[in-house]
């Protein structure tokens, strides 16, 4: 650990560490916290929760999670497969099916399971069954900036869970450029075979770019390749992007079937833990035969089902999305006005979505911006300078007011001013 220590401590050393906060309670957008490394406490505005829709706290979405508790306890403590499924887990997929315009969809605990549980499932078929065999390899094409929860499943995508060796077909996986729909046309041009099995995924709405992929172009590429499979990670478009809030397909005015019709194969994650005020996932297909074997993957049998409150939570937020659709107007007005706001004040800010990236003047550290920004004006922003370019991460919700982000705005104007030193040229 001699190795680690050392590390940790040179982090330290080179301000790479994030600074650490405890929230005591919320209202709102307005948050009591704790610094960690001094104990100060404050009251602060919030631009940096993925609560898109302000659900967290609404009051029916609360009940539903403690009839949960008081109905079935605060655990199933049991995987699915076994004797850990109860009736909130049909109730949510069915809800998740019909918002999302797929009939079948199966729970997970969260994206990164669901996502590594369906290479199990289709590049490897989850269990051996006597008389079968696969003979065709798969090939798999990313978009370059996916989030991790895919980076991380294609990269283990050649062995099965669980598996040190894999015996079936080859996985082979190969990146294409950010939303590069040319890109990825090239790619498989260059590298599918006639006999491949195809994949490509995608974020819907990027998590560090709020950039939307070009669906419809996608679909267009994928029409040559007949029985291809399209992927779409919507944890940043559900409840954001379309007129009700549907995500990526309702924003290009399309429904999966579009995709059916044109021989391509459509999957979508969900993910509860921004939209649906809760924590968890689903993958939801029109192809029934591919939920048993999500059921039955290592990440779903090797792990309880999705806790009882968890559940209810995500299913009464869902409901309250399809029955509220006036709450995605108001965010995508939110996003609207915050945008506008931002460039008029000469701020570059990436993407199209709630998720506002602002890319600051080389000479700002955004670890800095961000503690001055709270210490002088109580907004908490998340900066982000370790994992993706060096910008300020804003994400703007439901529940923000004009006079909200009007605080923000002088906020960051003033924060900027006071950090920006220009070049005075001779």
């Amino acid at each position: 650990m001699q190795i680690v220590k050392e590390y940790v401590q040179r982090w330290y050393e080179s301000g790479l560490d994030p600074d650490e906060y405890i929230c005591y309670q919320k209202q709102g957008n307005l948050v009591e916290i704790e610094e960690a490394t001094t104990g100060e406490r404050r009251t602060i505005l919030s631009f940096c929760t993925n609560d898109v829709l302000g659900l967290v706290q609404e009051e029916a979405v609360k009940q539903a999670a403690i009839n949960a508790i008081l109905k079935y306890g605060t655990s199933n403590s049991s995987c699915s497969v076994l004797s850990g499924r109860i009736d909130l887990h049909q109730q949510l997929e069915d809800e998740i099916s019909a918002f999302k315009h797929l009939p079948h969809t199966q729970l997970f605990m969260n994206a990164w399971m669901a996502m590594q549980a369906l290479m199990d499932a289709f590049c490897h078929l989850a269990i051996p069954v006597p008389g079968f065999q696969n003979t065709q390899e798969t090939l798999i094409l990313t978009d370059v900036l996916n989030h991790g929860c895919i980076v991380s499943a294609i990269v283990n995508a050649g062995n099965r869970s669980g598996k040190v060796f894999g015996h079936s077909p080859r996985v082979r996986v190969k990146a294409y450029r950010h939303c590069d729909v040319e890109d990825l046309a090239r790619k498989l041009h260059r590298y599918a075979r006639a006999n491949d099995r195809i994949m490509v995924i995608s974020d819907a709405v990027f998590s560090m770019d709020g950039d939307i992929a070009p669906l419809p172009d996608m679909i267009n590429v994928l029409h040559n390749y007949e029985g291809s499979v399209l992927v779409m990670d919507e944890a940043h478009a559900s409840g954001a992007i379309g007129a009700t809030g549907r995500g990526i397909y309702e924003h290009f005015n399309i429904i999966p079937s579009h995709a059916i019709e044109r021989g391509v194969v459509p999957l979508i994650m969900t993910t509860f833990s921004k939209f649906a005020a809760s924590a968890g996932a689903a993958i939801s297909t029109h192809v029934a035969e591919l939920k048993p074997l999500l059921n039955v993957s290592p990440t779903s049998i090797g792990t309880i089902s999705l806790p009882p409150p968890m559940t209810a939570a995500a299913l009464e937020s869902i409901r309250q999305v399809r029955k509220f659709p006036e709450q995605v107007k108001r965010l995508q007005d939110n996003t609207w006005y915050l945008r506008s706001r931002l460039a008029e004040h000469g701020f570059v800010a990436l993407g199209e979505t709630n998720v506002v990236p602002v890319i600051l003047p080389t000479e700002i550290n955004p670890k800095m911006f961000g503690r001055q920004i709270m210490e002088d004006h109580g907004i908490w922003v998340s900066p982000i300078w370790f994992v993706a370019k060096p910008r300020i991460r804003i994400t703007v919700n439901a529940l923000h007011t004009r006079e909200d982000m009007e605080r923000l705005i002088a906020g960051m104007v003033a924060t900027r001013d006071l950090l920006y030193k220009p070049t005075i040229s001779a």
